[in-house]
């Protein structure tokens, strides 16, 4: 399923599973897995025959045998670290893991989201230094590493709450950047703790390396000017958060943990800071989330990733928040299939990194997990994953995961007007289609689709082109687009926006627009005629005849160099056209009520008789713009908001005195009155009969 599917309908097909053949649940293990190599030592959690697993949506009761639930069982909690791009996020868990994951990403910006699972061993001696006694009630720690907030906003959809707690990662060289603001505004959004991680304290001036060393320590190694530039930062940085209603504190651990958030000087360089982050981590969920964290049977999973191994096909990376998987067990969302392996990196590696995976029969969340399955081309990131118990009814369960899928088909516009928008993940795409409908934006959305741009989604997007054009474009948000995509939008004139910032798209949409509507202006403004009323300054007359050159006073209105005048009280004579406009002796383009300027009129047909000040027309006479039908349509279409209520009553004024029929948009209600007469109610009837408040919709 790759976002085509628009209709209800169309949801049978999603489901066929025909094509997977029972018998490929009991594959080898070891079928495919020549390019990486896979530890053959299962570590089960439970025994296979107490299964325990359970849908969310069915409730079935678990087996006397799963993990009580309660607060002596905790689960790990789940970790996400957010920030700015070039924060240093990534290079921040490298520490930790003692791995280079930076080096393979592009540019040094995390591209996808890895999973790195730290064991309470790990974090006990890592935090020796800091407390040699620490006790860690949580078996360990599992981490998030985003390519920005996004994944943190798949982890939240639809009110998982997935996410525990976060990293906040700031530069204390550059302080809260946009994109922090953006993660901050989340985390308020969400109502989620989280720690700021006050990176790059080895790039203040003369910063001595204390290798690993707690916080606390390595400031002490430092000079005082080390120090006064350290403080500067700190206290510039608290007043940033402040200005964005948090208070924040540098982390003491012998303080109690108060209501305010605690940052953590960090270097992801040289390991300053480290011990303090890891611990404040484990102490502060441990103590504050307990309900939280207890762990649950009833099995709660997220696709994080969908991608293609060399040597184990198309593998999905899920986090497993609680519950248990099993090997053979069988998974919906949306796809239907039965778990050939679960896999899992080694301790302090991340899903992404390439080399050997543990095997596991079964596994118990908190974990990030490698699932091989037949099928798994079509499952989405960002969905949940949902297990089929021995006494769930499939199609229920189908039910249920659909239901993520039609939330979003649901915010697709029904007229079948607007732009196409594709994003990486489920989660994803549900952010950018909550910014777009948000009242400050307000685009329609004809279709959408997840994964990479393809030349269908182009076909799908230049439908537009003979209804809209200025939506026959593709929002791409966070997604490659294929050569063939690209070339394919240039022949058809489809436009495609790539960022994997929201706000980015959003602008670069806007620019389009604004560009659009700059150039339909320009090819109607010679038909839309703004409206005016103008009378003739006593002493005034300049000159009589073509050019007629009069000193005015603008009544109403406004007064556009190019406007044709015309004299309601001699029969609707037209005089010409405005050449020019004078204030103060200097040429200006418009004149608006209640002032006073010189005017030059020109004639607009030299086979005419030119019309002459004092034969064809008076000082008594006013003279009033020449509006017509098809000029109030290019003025409602390009210059909306342009007019001001009062200059659009003006408009229904001079249609009124022009006897200018209503267009087809007019027309609000067609039907019988009484005596079987056809009535035909307008909104100009409506405004001549009623007291409403005026808008530029009703002309």
């Amino acid at each position: 399923m790759e976002g085509e599917a628009e209709e209800e309908n169309d949801d049978v097909d999603e489901w066929d599973a025909k094509s997977w053949d029972d018998s490929a649940v009991n594959l080898s293990l070891k079928h495919g897995f020549s390019d990486e190599e896979i530890d053959s030592k299962p570590e089960p959690v439970v025994k296979k025959t107490h299964k325990e697993c359970r849908c969310q949506a069915n409730k079935t009761a678990t087996s006397d045998a799963a993990p009580k639930e309660s607060e002596d069982n905790l689960r790990s909690p789940i970790c996400c670290i957010m920030g700015h791009v070039d924060t240093g996020k990534t290079k921040l868990l490298d520490c930790i893991r003692g791995t280079n994951v930076q080096e393979g990403e592009a540019g040094g910006i995390t591209q996808q989201i890895g999973a790195t699972y730290f064991p309470a061993e790990n974090i006990r001696e890592r935090t020796k230094e800091l407390r040699a006694d620490v006790k860690l009630k949580v078996p360990g720690l599992l981490v998030i590493d985003t390519p920005g907030h996004e994944s943190f906003t798949n982890l939240q959809s639809r009110g998982s709450g997935l996410c525990d707690i976060a990293v906040l990662v700031v530069d204390i060289m550059h302080g809260l950047e946009p994109q922090t603001i953006e993660s901050l505004n989340l985390l308020k959004m969400r109502n989620t703790k989280f720690i700021v991680a006050l990176n790059k304290v080895d790039r203040l001036y003369g910063w001595k390396t204390c290798r690993n060393a707690p916080i606390e320590k390595a400031m002490k190694q430092q000079s005082k000017d080390v120090k006064i530039q350290f403080e500067t930062q700190l206290v510039q940085i608290i007043t940033q958060f402040k200005e964005q209603g948090l208070n924040t504190e540098l982390n003491n651990m012998d303080k109690k943990m108060r209501e305010t958030y605690r940052i953590v000087p960090t270097s992801a360089i040289s390991g300053e800071g480290i011990p303090d982050l890891l611990l404040v981590l484990a102490k502060l969920t441990e103590k504050t989330m307990v309900e939280n964290l207890t762990y649950r049977n009833e099995v709660q999973c997220t696709v994080l990733e969908v991608k293609v191994i060399e040597g184990l096909g198309t593998t999905i990376d899920v986090v497993l928040v609680n519950g248990v998987l099993h090997e053979g067990d069988q998974i919906v969302g949306p796809i239907v299939t039965s778990i050939r392996a679960l896999l899992t990196p080694h301790p302090m590696n991340e899903l992404r990194v390439k080399g050997t995976y543990q095997n596991h029969r079964a596994i118990k969340g908190a974990q990030g997990i490698k699932i091989t399955a037949p099928g798994l081309e079509h499952a989405i990131a960002g969905a949940a994953l949902y297990v089929v118990g021995p006494h769930d009814d499939l199609e229920e369960v189908k039910e249920t995961a659909m239901g993520d899928m039609k939330s979003v088909l649901s915010r697709i516009d029904k007229s079948g007007e607007g732009v196409c928008v594709q994003a990486y993940t489920l989660g994803s795409l549900e952010a950018l289609l909550e910014f777009l409908k948000t009242p400050e934006v307000n685009i329609p959305v004809s279709g959408i689709s997840i994964g990479t741009v393809h030349k269908k989604d182009v076909m799908k997007a230049s439908v537009m082109l003979e209804k809209k054009k200025e939506f026959a474009t593709i929002l791409a948000f966070d997604v490659k687009v294929t050569p063939e995509a690209w070339k394919l939008a240039d022949d058809l004139g489809v436009k495609i926006f790539m960022a994997d910032i929201i706000y980015h798209l959003f602008d670069q949409f806007k620019g389009y627009i604004n560009n659009l509507k700059e150039e339909k202006k320009k090819e109607s403004s010679d038909e839309a005629v703004f409206p005016s009323v103008i009378k003739i300054l006593p002493n005034s007359v300049f000159n009589k005849k073509d050019p007629i050159l009069l000193g005015v006073d603008v009544l109403e209105g406004i007064l556009k160099v190019g406007t044709p005048i015309c004299i309601p009280q001699r029969d609707f004579i037209t005089i010409g056209r405005i050449a020019s406009i004078k204030n103060n002796h200097r040429p200006v383009d418009i004149a608006k009520k209640g002032m006073k300027v010189s005017i030059k009129i020109i004639g607009t047909n030299p086979d005419e008789q030119q019309k002459m000040y004092g034969r064809h027309f008076g000082i008594e006479d006013e003279l009033v713009s020449h509006i017509t039908r098809r000029s109030i349509d290019a003025l409602k279409a390009n210059y909306r908001d342009e007019l001001s209520n009062d200059e659009w009553k003006l408009v229904v004024k001079l249609k009124k005195l022009f006897e200018i029929l209503h267009s087809s948009s007019d027309v609000i209600m067609y039907g019988k009155g009484e005596k079987n007469v056809q009535v035909l109610v307008t909104r100009q009837w409506i405004c001549d009969s009623m007291l409403w408040v005026f808008n530029s919709s009703q002309i």
